[in-house]
């Protein structure tokens, strides 16, 4: 029997692969998180320059592969031993070999959390193309979450092809027919488009980025229309509560904003594990009434 056989044909084997494949893509996560804002920026600030007409000095390549991952206090290049997902950290107590500098728990924390989610994933829908969409799903939300927290940005490198994405699988009906798919990104756009709009007229500012659009409608065309309003009404609850706390709690700032994207992803994690059992006992409920 083939390796690819027993992941068809026995469930733990798959829910563990994917269990271990999550927590190597969370590790990659992590230089997704940390770099892509980087190169945007660079991206940006060398537009200007040609703009101006000023000559663009060559630079060291600085993407998702170079340079090779290092200390920001003392430059130790960490070593393959040193990079194994959670263990390393917890065998370096934390720190830095080179150094000492404490490492921040978010690297680890964020990899445990991308093996959690893989493994349920693949328990969820089990073996086939569900579990290979909701793996995709769920590591580009993981990263767009932890960007916009950072940076208050959801770069259309990651919000368009996860749309694109979306509409492929659903080519296929793997989570909705096309139609619902295709009126799905559609209609994700447009609902915080016009939000947005209606925001700005009222008070003359801007409520949410232009990303916050892009990424329901990818959402949309992962799931479809149906389970849009699922998705902006549990969004909406979370961020209300979030951002209520926050200000009581730990005097956030009125007027300091607060990302959105990150509640737009958890609401959309919610709606593709439960979302059409929320739906439907909702509609029950309101039947019986």
């Amino acid at each position: 029997m083939s390796f690819f056989e027993l992941l068809q044909t026995a469930p733990p084997v798959f829910v563990s692969t994917c269990l271990i494949l999550g927590l190597m893509v969370g590790s990659f996560l992590n230089v997704v998180i940390h770099r892509l804002p980087k190169m945007m920026e660079r991206g940006w600030q060398q537009q200007c320059a040609e703009l101006r007409g000023e000559e663009i000095a060559p630079h060291t390549p600085y993407n998702l592969v170079a340079p090779r991952s290092a200390c920001p206090h003392c430059g130790h290049t960490i070593g393959a031993l040193e990079n194994i997902p959670i263990l390393s950290y917890v065998l370096l107590g934390g720190k830095c070999k080179g150094c000492g500098a404490a490492i921040s728990p978010r690297y680890p924390i964020i990899e445990a959390i991308s093996a959690i989610l893989s493994a349920f994933a693949a328990w969820h829908f089990g073996f086939g193309p569900a579990a290979a969409g909701a793996l995709l799903l769920i590591w580009a939300l993981l990263a767009l979450t932890m960007i916009d927290f950072d940076t208050q940005l959801l770069p259309d490198d990651i919000t368009l092809p996860l749309l694109w994405g979306g509409l492929l699988f659903n080519l296929f009906g793997i989570f909705t027919d096309l139609s619902s798919a295709v009126l799905g990104a559609i209609f994700g756009y447009l609902a915080l488009w016009v939000v947005y709009w209606l925001f700005k007229l009222a008070t003359g500012k801007e409520g949410m980025g232009y990303g916050d659009f892009k990424l329901l409608a990818a959402l949309g065309a992962w799931l479809g229309w149906q389970l849009l309003p699922l998705i902006i009404l549990l969004s909406s609850l979370v961020g209300a509560i979030v951002g209520i706390t926050l200000i009581i709690a730990l005097k956030h700032g009125r007027n300091i904003p607060i990302p959105f994207g990150p509640y737009l992803a958890g609401g959309g994690l919610i709606a593709l594990f439960w979302g059409t059992a929320l739906t439907h006992g909702y509609l029950q409920l309101l039947a019986v009434r």
